[in-house]
């Protein structure tokens, strides 16, 4: 039989799936997906665990210990060769780790991942195992990195990704995939079993991840996505590095089959202690067999991970209560099979950040190793391991060069010769005691600035300087002056001689005389500003409606913090991010990427106790792809040690992008422009600042963020060809903004709230935080306050103030901070604050219950002190 032409071949098989698709959809056909049978691992008998469940009052984790130990030896190889399955139900669960599809749906990771019949396997992809749809879009990932399009939208863009592959010079090569095993941790440092036990790094381990990092830059390596595990040493160690690398704007993905191995019964007890009591080999027995379990973990032991919330979107049969090497090997391939490989095969570069023995699990798998062999390598902390591919992704032996360090067993390249950092942080150690502020000097952290961030930020510097000099000049002293200044010695005849002669004559004639008054200081023209501007930034208190203030629960009034009652409405809490030496030093930010100052660093850790402290806890988070915005969430999450949560980055909740005065000086433009045009450009509702040309470096399409992650944008025919004829090859180039309005900030950031944010999450009932920037919030509150457009430009947002929107009361609500100050006193709201806060009652009419504090009216001296009295009666009797 001849072959037919390839492009024949091509249009037979659109038709045939055409057919297909109109057949399914018309005639009612549909394809059923069987149950996906996928080994359980480390399970024990529902004998077992009654029994144990049973006993567990009444003996201690190190009689459970002993007590199993010989029925685990006796039946530990019946229990490697059974091949146990679970079925899972029909219906998916609609809770996946905060944000997932709701019940029912697919979730959108790939076009091909349902089940098909035999008949069709030719036309999806190939893969080892099939995983269940929920999980395609664990933390997001099927929703923000492979969406699912309807067969109609595929079937138009078919020539167009036929023309894109026939112009292509060449087919492009798989992505490099970066393996980093966490730092030393608080239980690596006094060698206690870990497992899915939580503790934080140490200063050590810190250490080494930032080491990691500078040899990924020194080496030239870039991310384009991340996998973590659900752990706070890998959280914590994946945003070192990508803080180090400046890319913290990147997709981080986080999998709970990343999490290290389950030691069980023996998680958080000390190995030497273990071994002692229990038997040096049948420690080392479980640690180092490719197939020995510990015993298992009971529901009611405190570290069965079961009962958090972080584990809620998995099943009881997910959920090991214990593992051996192997189990916790192959826990691994589903996330090496349909998603690493799927990113490598894009070309992307993948940074996975997890444990020892999960990495080890993916080596494994990478490089075909046998049980035997694997039992040989090693994961070392602090040291990179580079895996590179060919076509068939399959793993390319590093080049033999002088510094080339490999391992046996593996086609990986290490970084750095495993045991170099750790010698190198001992004799670090040795000076620190040694030389006398050694230590503050390393750990000094410089933060980046702009060039003139940096000036600004000098002159600041040189001011103090000049006023702590002044401190040793002696007032009295003659001048010094040798004529350089060109009044030929004469002494400068300052405006403020003026000012201090004026004083000394009030003085005289029995008058007040105040010299640090700004009367002194100021012009009349000047004082017409301040009155001018004091009118537009600020608020009287009496145009503004009491806001809703929640007091601080009672509990943790009297010193019990844990006690606070946990929120479980659902609830946006919108946060500006913190303090930025852009803002501090009045500088048009937009889109540049600058970072937290100090502290903007301590608002947002403020908000993040303050959060805490109310009871507060969230789902899901939303931000930009701004850094300040990214920090600010981050930091707020560790204070509420829910690190784990799933960060869903957009830049549809960017700033609003100021064009060419990014980067500016506002007293510079006000000076170049005039206030009146400063105040259009600032103020003013659909005034845009000058456009930023395409080869601007405040232009987005030339920030590699933007060029690898943002798809939803319409293609630019303009930029194409700039970019094309630039390059010698096709590129298409999206159309990204080159200024913006304050509307247009909001035509995009509005509908991103109701479209995504309220569908995926408010609408399920979840608690959601977000992170983003003063006009991109302006646009949020305008939509859930109904605020006129005249009236949004007024509006002030205050840096690392939460803002608590109550969906069931549409209404906004503060919190209390304990101090007994006022927030219309101490925050600024501008003009318009009056429209953020009305009263806020229930669906009864009647008025919510927790506004609680009334600041109109004044407490007495007498109440105070009695309040005062009561708190300090209660802690010593606590």
């Amino acid at each position: 039989m001849a072959m037919l032409p390839r492009e024949q071949h091509l249009q037979l098989c659109l038709v045939g799936f055409l057919s297909l698709c109109l057949f399914r959809n018309t005639a009612g056909f549909q394809l059923k997906t069987p149950f996906h049978r996928l080994p359980t691992v480390g399970r024990t008998s529902q004998t077992t665990l009654s029994e144990t469940i049973e006993n567990d009052g009444v003996r201690s984790k190190e009689d459970d210990i002993a007590a199993t130990m010989e029925a685990i030896i006796q039946n530990e190889e019946d229990q490697t060769e059974q091949q146990d399955f679970f079925v899972m139900p029909d219906t998916p669960s609609a809770n996946f780790n905060g944000y997932s599809m709701p019940t029912g749906k697919t979730t959108g990771y790939s076009a091909f991942l349902d089940w098909k019949p035999d008949w069709m396997k030719p036309f999806q992809p190939k893969t080892v195992l099939d995983v269940l749809d929920d999980e395609m879009n664990e933390d997001g990932y099927g929703d923000m990195y492979r969406k699912k399009r309807s067969f109609f939208y595929r079937a138009l863009r078919f020539p167009l990704k036929l023309a894109k592959k026939a112009l292509k010079k060449t087919t492009e090569d798989p992505g490099t995939l970066i393996l980093v095993r966490h730092g030393e941790s608080e239980w690596n440092a006094n060698k206690t079993f870990t497992g899915w036990a939580d503790p934080d790094l140490t200063v050590q381990g810190r250490r080494e991840v930032e080491h990691a990092a500078r040899l990924l830059m020194a080496g030239g390596y870039n991310v384009d996505v991340v996998f973590t595990s659900r752990l706070k040493r890998a959280i914590r160690s994946t945003w070192i590095l990508l803080q180090e690398l400046n890319e913290v704007y990147s997709p981080v993905f986080k999998s709970w089959r990343l999490n290290e191995r389950n030691y069980g019964a023996l998680t958080g007890l000390s190995k030497l202690e273990t071994a002692k009591r229990l038997g040096q080999d049948l420690v080392q027995e479980w640690r180092g067999s490719l197939r020995s379990r510990p015993p298992p973990l009971t529901p009611n032991d405190p570290y069965w991970p079961g009962r958090e919330r972080r584990y809620a979107d998995l099943t009881n049969d997910q959920i090991p209560l214990t593992e051996s090497l192997l189990d916790c090997m192959e826990r691994t391939t589903p996330l090496w099979e349909n998603k690493i490989k799927y990113e490598l095969k894009k070309g992307r570069n993948v940074l996975v950040v997890a444990h020892a023995n999960t990495l080890r699990g993916l080596v494994k798998t990478i490089d075909n190793i046998g049980d035997a062999e694997i039992q040989d390598v090693a994961i070392p902390t602090g040291i990179p391991i580079v895996y590179k591919f060919d076509k068939e992704l399959r793993s390319i032996p590093p080049a033999k060069e002088d510094n080339a360090v490999s391992q046996i067993h593996m086609n990986a390249l290490f970084l750095e010769k495993p045991g170099i950092l750790k010698e190198a942080l001992k004799r670090e150690l040795q000076w620190s005691e040694a030389v006398p502020g050694y230590n503050r000097t390393m750990s000094r952290y410089t933060r980046p600035m702009t060039s003139i961030e940096r000036s600004l930020y000098k002159l600041d510097a040189e001011r103090e300087l000049g006023e702590w000099a002044s401190e040793f000049i002696d007032a009295n002293a003659p001048i010094e002056d040798d004529g350089n200044d060109g009044n030929f010695g004469r002494p400068m005849m300052l405006s403020e001689s003026e000012v201090w002669d004026l004083g000394l004559k009030q003085l005289e004639s029995g008058e007040q005389f105040d010299p640090d008054s700004p009367s002194f200081h100021a012009t009349e023209r000047d004082e017409e500003e301040l009155i001018e501007n004091d009118a537009d930034e600020t608020v009287t208190p009496n145009m503004v409606a009491n806001p809703c203030i929640t007091s601080i629960p009672s509990a943790t009034v009297l010193g019990n913090e844990g006690m606070s009652k946990i929120r479980r409405d659902s609830v946006i809490v919108i946060i500006r991010h913190g303090k930025t030496q852009h803002n501090k030093l009045g500088l048009f930010t937009g889109w540049e990427d600058a970072p937290l100052a100090d502290e903007g660093i301590e608002e947002a850790k403020e908000a993040g106790r303050l959060l805490k402290l109310h009871g507060f806890e969230f789902d899901v988070v939303y931000t930009s792809w701004l850094s300040r915005a990214l920090e600010t969430a981050w930091y707020v999450m560790d204070e509420m040690d829910a690190l784990w949560l799933p960060i869903i980055k957009t830049w549809r909740l960017n700033e609003r992008m100021y064009g060419s005065l990014t980067g500016l000086s506002k007293q510079m433009v006000k000076q170049k422009y005039g206030d009146e045009q400063f105040k259009a450009w600032r103020r003013g509702f659909e005034v845009k600042p000058p456009a930023v040309s395409s080869f601007s470096p405040h232009y987005p399409g030339n920030d590699k963020r933007y060029q690898k992650y943002l798809k939803d944008k319409r293609y630019s025919l303009r930029e194409t060809l700039i970019r094309s004829i630039e390059s010698g090859e096709l590129k298409l180039e999206r159309k990204l903004p080159k200024t913006e309005s304050l509307k247009d900030c909001m035509e995009r950031t509005i509908p991103y709230f109701v479209e995504r944010i309220a569908v995926d999450a408010v609408d399920q009932g979840k608690r959601v935080l977000i992170s983003s920037s003063e006009n991109a919030i302006r646009g949020l509150l305008m939509h859930l306050l109904d605020i006129e457009e005249e009236d949004i430009t007024g509006l002030e947002i205050p840096n690392g103030l939460p803002l608590i929107y109550d969906v069931k009361s549409k209404c906004l609500k503060l919190l209390d901070d304990g101090t007994g100050r006022d927030p219309l006193e101490v925050h600024n709201f501008g003009k318009a604050g009056k429209y953020l806060f009305r009263p806020c009652q229930n669906e009864d009419g009647t008025l919510d219950e927790e506004c609680t504090i009334d600041f109109s009216t004044k407490i007495t001296k007498e109440e105070q002190a009695a309040i005062e009295s009561i708190k300090r009666g209660t802690a010593s009797a606590v």
